[in-house]
């Protein structure tokens, strides 16, 4: 499996030891290990340095005054806003222009990434399986696994495949004696539509995001990849399953029909998903729509509100209400950020992040956040003029919609202080998307190089 470079994980070891780790370490002293020797003992070199601060503690004058010039660009358009909040601290810091929600774009993703993992549980997987409900019937079971494949793939995390299932399907069904079956197929953990009714019209049919299904095969994709999506994931799916358990040697009868699985079917095979954390990482790094959305759904599901997307937001609405994060003035229809009928504000998303910085158990939302010039969508970020001091800090979700953008993440700035913070406009002029997009770069920068003490 392909994983970030090394360097990025200095950066990350560093980040990830919030908040108070991050404020200790400054004072700490690193004890060198000693390597013996026929004279004697010799101090082994640092693996990496305690980290250094400077400065006082930002405040609210402070960080206000220190971004002001860059909240004045005009590619910003008339609507933009920041909040900041000192996580190590436990304060607001800074509330300008937030008087009215924004649409966040793929922000929206930490509220149902934190939903989830507050519902369902990083340790969670998510199962495909097959069933007999009789001899010589099969029916594939779609577990909503966002994530499922066809094959292995070098990608992080590690997918289960319907190859994998077959190959098990197989040897279960030929130790029973059989060698010739039926195929069904059964995707009824998720209900409603399957595609959502705010998005735009050309989103599925142009392959921006999937009919969402709880069994589909590389999030519906007719090949790995690409953008074209299957009119039926789900059909999709068992059809591809069928071609591999003939090459596995059991020959598949008949048309693939849509079944409900009895729970009386006696099991054949299973494959696991990657863990809910895993997943989560992986959701947010490359701000994945049809993950979400399939997470949403199961959002529902675990707050008894059922598998469909309006289930899935009541579920949400309620989960985020518990961990502290309010959602009153928001107006939520998405688990992707895809609808621009999302409104929500920026202490909101920015909450996501604050909670998740004192709860581990909700570590994986911050583990899978972008690092400014290193990784997922903010690899190509931070080049230009004045977002430099950014790189390998800020790490923060990305938005991006025509006239929107968004980051909402977190930075350690010079002082040793956790500043998580929720940056955007829905209002950028589309000819100014990259001057806009390099706003929100610097104004991120500034909070983690500046001391910011007014």
């Amino acid at each position: 499996m392909a994983r970030p470079p090394r360097a990025v994980f200095v950066t990350l070891a560093v980040m990830l030891t919030l908040p108070t780790a991050l404020v200790g370490a400054a004072g700490a002293q690193a004890v060198p290990g000693r390597s013996q020797s026929g004279t004697g003992t010799t101090p082994a070199p640092l693996v990496l340095p305690p980290a250094k601060t400077e400065g006082v503690a930002p405040t609210s004058t402070g960080v206000q005054k220190a971004l002001a010039a860059v909240m004045a660009d005009s590619s910003l358009g008339k609507h933009h806003g920041v909040y900041v909040y000192d996580a190590s601290r436990g304060k607001a810091l800074a509330s300008i222009g937030t008087a009215k929600p924004f649409v966040p774009a793929s922000t929206m993703k930490l509220l149902t990434t934190i939903s989830a993992l507050a519902t369902i549980g990083a340790d969670h997987w998510f199962t495909t399986e097959t069933v007999s409900p009789s001899r010589g019937s099969v029916i594939l079971v779609g577990g909503g696994d966002p994530l499922l494949a066809l094959r292995p793939t070098t990608e992080f995390p590690a997918r289960a495949t319907l190859q994998e299932l077959a190959t098990s399907t197989a040897q279960s069904l030929r130790s029973q004696g059989v060698a010739s079956v039926t195929l069904g197929y059964d995707a009824n953990l998720f209900t409603g539509p399957a595609a959502n009714a705010k998005w735009e019209p050309n989103y599925v049919t142009e392959g921006i995001a999937a009919r969402t299904s709880a069994l589909w095969v590389n999030e519906g994709r007719v090949s790995p990849g690409m953008a074209k999506r299957a009119p039926s994931p789900a059909l999709a799916a068992a059809t591809a399953f069928a071609g591999l358990l003939r090459t596995a040697g059991i020959k598949v009868t008949g048309s693939f029909k849509p079944v409900d699985a009895p729970a009386t079917a006696d099991g054949l095979a299973q494959v696991r998903s990657a863990s809910l954390g895993d997943i989560v990482e992986y959701i947010n790094l490359h701000s994945d729509n049809d993950g979400a959305e399939v997470l949403l759904r199961q959002v529902g599901i675990a707050t008894d509100n059922g598998g469909s997307y309006t289930g899935g937001v009541k579920g949400l609405r309620a989960t985020l209400a518990k961990l502290g994060i309010d959602v009153t003035k928001a107006q939520i229809y998405d688990g992707s950020g895809l609808s621009r009928a999302n409104q929500v504000p920026l202490e909101a998303l920015a909450g996501a992040v604050r909670v998740a910085v004192t709860k581990p158990e909700l570590r994986h939302l911050l583990s899978g956040l972008p690092i400014a010039g290193f990784t997922g969508s903010l690899e190509d970020r931070f080049a230009g003029p004045g977002s430099e001091p950014g790189t390998g800090i800020v790490r923060a979700k990305t938005g991006t919609l025509t006239g929107v953008h968004s980051l909402a993440g977190l930075a350690r700035d010079r002082t040793g202080t956790i500043l998580v913070f929720a940056v955007a406009t829905d209002s950028a002029p589309p000819d100014k998307a990259l001057a806009a997009r390099a706003a929100l770069d610097r104004i991120t920068a500034i909070l983690a190089s500046c001391g910011c003490a007014g």
